[in-house]
């Protein structure tokens, strides 16, 4: 068995990012949001596009007003008032002041903003109560960005931020890596789906909807191939076409020891290049790792044979496979899992045998991050205690308890916001 760091290393150093070239597209900037950018994005435009006022006041020469305080105001006439989106028509003269508001375009002459609140109007005249420094409030075109630069760099995640800055530099068509096509298929005779009568014995198949789940929150296409049985010939039919249509795989099943399990065997059949059979983890041990190579008419696949218990299914999921479909989808950093350090009230316990992960529910406290384990049995197989958790506690290897109170590194799943108090 592999230690967990040691698969996570080998996994991202085996996953090679979408192609800029062949794997681009170009979306409309409404429909840009999550996507990954394929390419550097510059402007034409600078940011700011013209000098302009970031308080509401008066635009004034600092000359006319270097000595300016409350016992001797100096007294300039208002020749203009200046509101956003306004182009001003005059120059500030000596003796001269411009009304202006926040955001609007500095008048020529003027080079620097009182604030009204350091002004007393009267009129057409405005008595200015303190003297600014050159540029005071000003904001310099040019001053966040200058035409040309790069504004955004490729493989970063459009988020709110971002598609605000590509709308404000006038860019309306996106370049954009395709989003990944990944395949699931789950396999077990045992298993049925949601919609079918269950009988005694059976299993009704969970992982294939909340792998797609996951895939989806990704930004990936699932490509959902349902339940094959547990026959040879079907499996590896399924396993080539998925493999011939996606760029990951994902089966779950079918990757441990028993008469039934002919996964890793299919794959070799198939061509395929086993890098992992097993790795020191708990929940999800049983954990196949492999790659298809590319070939004229499709790129190389990744293929994840994870565990058929459903808990297990989830935290490999989030371990090992979500780090992979982000570098592979073209994300330029940050594939790893989100780690923090928090507490927890009560003792975390394992075995000692494997690194192991405890679900349950992370909130934000007075005193810093705290974990609270989730209530009722720990087993792989146990979905319910599941639900509405958002992180998972890790127990390192060889230690069998972790006092409460003390350290603990948790890992956020994005199963639900972070609670607060």
């Amino acid at each position: 068995m592999l230690p967990v760091l040691e698969a996570e290393t080998r996994i991202l150093s085996l996953t090679h990012p979408l192609n800029p070239q062949d794997d681009l597209e170009w979306v409309l900037l409404s429909a840009a949001a999550g996507r990954i950018l394929a390419q550097p994005v510059s402007s034409q435009l600078d940011f700011p596009h013209w000098d302009n006022s970031a308080m509401d006041g008066y635009a004034v020469r600092q000359a006319d007003v270097a000595t300016s305080c409350p016992d001797a105001p100096t007294a300039l006439t208002v020749v203009e008032e200046i509101p956003a989106g306004y182009q001003p028509q005059q120059t500030i003269q000596p003796g001269q002041a411009a009304r202006i508001l926040t955001g609007a375009m500095m008048p020529p002459g003027a080079d620097a903003v009182v604030m009204q609140e350091e002004t007393q109007r009267e009129g057409d005249r405005v008595y200015i109560l303190s003297a600014p420094t050159q540029q005071q409030f000003v904001r310099r075109r040019g001053e966040f960005y200058r035409a040309g630069d790069r504004l955004l760099p490729a493989g970063v995640r459009l988020g709110a931020a971002e598609i605000a800055v590509l709308a404000a530099a006038q860019c309306v068509t996106i370049p954009v890596y395709r989003r990944l096509r990944v395949a699931i298929l789950s396999t077990g005779d045992e298993l049925v789906s949601p919609d079918q009568p269950l009988r005694p014995g059976q299993i009704v198949d969970s992982n294939q909807y909340a792998l797609a789940a996951l895939v989806a929150e990704a930004g990936a296409e699932p490509l959902m191939l349902g339940i094959v049985p547990d026959q040879p010939d079907a499996l590896q039919t399924a396993i080539a076409q998925a493999v011939s249509t996606a760029d990951v795989v994902l089966s779950s099943g079918g990757v441990s020891v028993g008469d039934y399990d002919y996964v890793d065997r299919l794959l070799e059949a198939l061509g395929a290049k086993i890098h992992i059979r097993a790795i020191a983890i708990k929940p999800g041990k049983p954990l196949t790792f492999a790659t298809f190579k590319a070939s004229q008419s499709h790129p190389p696949t990744a293929y994840f044979g994870l565990p058929g218990n459903p808990v297990s299914a989830l935290v490999t999921f989030w371990r090992f496979v979500l780090p992979a479909l982000r570098k592979r989808a073209g994300l330029s950093a940050g594939w790893g899992p989100a780690w923090i350090w928090g507490r927890s009230p009560h003792d975390l316990n394992a075995d000692g045998k494997r690194e192991t992960y405890l679900w349950g529910t992370l909130r934000v406290t007075e005193e810093g991050h705290e974990f609270s384990q989730s209530p009722g049995s720990f087993s792989s197989g146990n979905l319910i205690n599941l639900a509405q958790t958002n992180a998972l506690a890790q127990v390192p290897v060889g230690q069998t308890r972790i006092l409460a109170g003390t350290p603990i590194r948790l890992m956020q799943t994005g199963g639900g916001a972070i609670a607060f108090p």
